[in-house]
């Protein structure tokens, strides 16, 4: 049994497109392209076709792992959440205290992850030390670099 994946709305959104074109053009493009590789005669030897029927296991199997997220996905209603602590899809900002920058990050699943965007996994060391702290607490962040104390300064949606 898989655990549940909590995701945005939009992170859902984007589960089904990717499931959706696997499901119709990517199993298209790679039936047509068993098809060609058969038609070239002898299968035995055939590289064309060895490589046709690996990508079409390895669609299979992707498209297995979606319906498994997708069925095991609870969407977050962030209309509903708690802004006394930081959960997941919380926006917290927060001072870090090494730099004395401040910055905004997102928690977000493993999935939804990207931190170019300031979106990091409640998985993630920073995360992990953020995730059910509330405004005013200082926290200390185990990185590679050492430790960090970053200093909760709102929390919002």
């Amino acid at each position: 049994m898989s655990e549940t994946l909590y995701l945005s709305q939009d992170g859902l959104n984007k589960l089904n497109e990717e499931l959706q074109f696997l499901k119709t053009k990517e199993r298209a493009r790679i039936a047509q392209a068993i098809a060609e590789a058969r038609a070239q005669g002898d299968l035995s030897e055939n590289a064309e076709y060895d490589a046709a029927k690996d990508a079409q296991g390895l669609l299979e199997a992707r498209i297995a792992q979606l319906n498994e997220m997708i069925q095991n996905a609870r969407v977050v209603d962030d209309s509903k959440m708690d802004l006394s602590k930081a959960y997941i899809l919380s926006k917290v900002r927060v001072k870090n205290h090494k730099m004395n920058q401040e910055v905004t990050y997102t928690l977000t699943s493993d999935r939804e992850a990207n931190f170019s965007q300031n979106k990091i996994s409640v998985n993630s060391p920073i995360g992990k030390a953020l995730l059910g702290r509330s405004v005013g607490e200082i926290v200390d962040v185990k990185v590679p670099a050492g430790i960090i104390k970053f200093e909760i300064l709102e929390i919002s949606r």
